[in-house]
């Protein structure tokens, strides 16, 4: 249970330095997360175009007038709690900046294609002889080894290759059947968010060896982590899962959406307990004493059946009559919002999940609330997503303790945007 009052300390990572280099989402949601959690995360971007998600738009974030700006809203959902600075890393003075600030950086993420960064002395290898301590993140479509190293892709790409859209969808056969990608960016997501574990681990890990360490992550391997448990079946038996639209070849039954008179309605049982209980609710005191659905497995060998009688019965009553039984019986269900739903019910309400947060030039993005709940040290939001290069001044005066008019001399030599 969390304390009545929690006691308020520096934010879990103040005081870490982070360089930001990623583009997209993966590793913008990991540098996002490391920034919620306290971290300074300078974005650095490319002079005039910025990072490829600032034009993802329509729809775009408006200015103060509430004309549209250049700057999606795509890219303010991986980009708030940092600061913008534009450098460009094809120019030798701008290349050498970079290389200042990672000597005075904690970890440094990117996501670009294998051995671009080697080319201008920003790899690993270069910067970890400048500061040994420096935790270095690469995120790529398929890693730093294998044939397909080189290869570039994005998430949808993975959700195919990685085998995710085999086994998401309904089944071949069926009205509507074939490969489906899931509506979010799942694998970019998941990415991030190992790679945010990763990161932390290695700055543990520091604490002891007092020396960074090389991180390597992958969407390839992420989402075929994301499958873990379908694959530890198919490892198991030999047999190759199938998309089960929306049921579940796994022991859960039912795990499934049901057509009520008036909507759908998903309900999850997990043990016998909860099939005792969704029986009884529905009045169904023929199926609870059935021999077939006595346990787990042999629901699970008789589904058919099981499922026939349930949806003959979910299909007579509407989805308010039968999500007030099923709560009443304690058996798990749920309704399908949509997005306007989920951010209307109170629930979210009360939780906080959509927040508001101001730009420099004074206007205001919504977003969606992080996760991560903690009692001493909750996350804060400090700023929206950055204008693209807006901090350079202040990025180079604290990290470096450049003034104005070195600043201004880097721009003129077409180091800085």
């Amino acid at each position: 249970m969390l304390p009545d009052k929690p006691q308020t300390r520096r934010p879990a990572l103040a005081g870490l330095r982070v360089i930001d280099m990623a583009r997209v989402l993966a590793g913008p949601t990991c540098a996002q997360t490391l920034a919620d959690l306290g971290a300074d995360v300078i974005k650095i971007e490319r002079p005039g175009i910025g990072d490829d998600t600032r034009p993802w738009g329509p729809p775009w974030l408006p200015d103060v007038n509430g004309e549209p700006t250049r700057d999606s809203t795509y890219f303010s959902s991986a980009n708030r709690n940092k600061r913008s600075i534009a450098i460009n890393l094809a120019n030798d003075a701008g290349a050498a900046l970079v290389r200042q600030l990672a000597c005075k950086a904690d970890v440094l993420l990117e996501n670009y294609k294998v051995g671009d960064l080697a080319r201008r002395g920003l790899d690993y290898a270069a910067l970890s002889k400048l500061n040994p301590r420096l935790v270095y993140c690469s995120i790529t479509g398929f890693g730093q080894t294998g044939p397909l190293r080189e290869r570039p892709g994005y998430d949808y790409i993975f959700q195919g290759v990685g085998g995710l859209m085999s086994v998401t969808g309904i089944p071949d056969g069926e009205p509507g059947g074939g490969p489906m990608k899931i509506g979010a960016s799942i694998v970019d997501l998941s990415t991030g968010l190992y790679a945010s574990v990763a990161i932390l681990a290695a700055l543990r890990e520091r604490d002891a060896s007092g020396f960074g360490q090389y991180i390597d992550m992958a969407l390839f391997d992420t989402v075929a982590a994301l499958t873990m448990h379908q694959a530890a079946g198919y490892f198991q038996t030999g047999k190759v899962p199938t998309r089960q639209g929306n049921s579940s070849g796994g022991i859960m039954m039912p795990y499934e959406t049901f057509k009520c008179a008036d909507g759908h309605l998903i309900v999850a049982c997990g043990n016998n307990s909860q099939w005792q209980a969704l029986c009884k609710a529905l009045a169904r005191d023929d199926l609870a004493a059935d021999p077939r659905f006595a346990s787990p497995s042999s629901r699970q060998i008789n589904r058919d059946s099981a499922l026939s009688e349930l949806r003959r019965t979910f299909s007579e009553r509407t989805v308010a009559d039968l999500a007030s039984r099923l709560d009443a019986g304690g058996v798990p269900n749920g309704p399908i919002n949509d997005i306007k739903q989920v951010f209307e019910m109170e629930q979210a309400r009360e939780r906080g999940l959509r927040i508001e947060l101001e730009r420099g030039d004074g206007t205001k993005v919504p977003g969606v609330r992080n996760p991560i709940r903690m009692s001493a040290t909750p996350v804060e939001y400090q700023s929206a997503a950055p204008r693209l290069g807006e901090h350079a001044e202040s990025v180079l005066k604290d990290w470096l303790g450049i003034e104005a008019v070195e600043v201004e001399a880097l721009r003129a030599a077409g180091a800085l945007g």
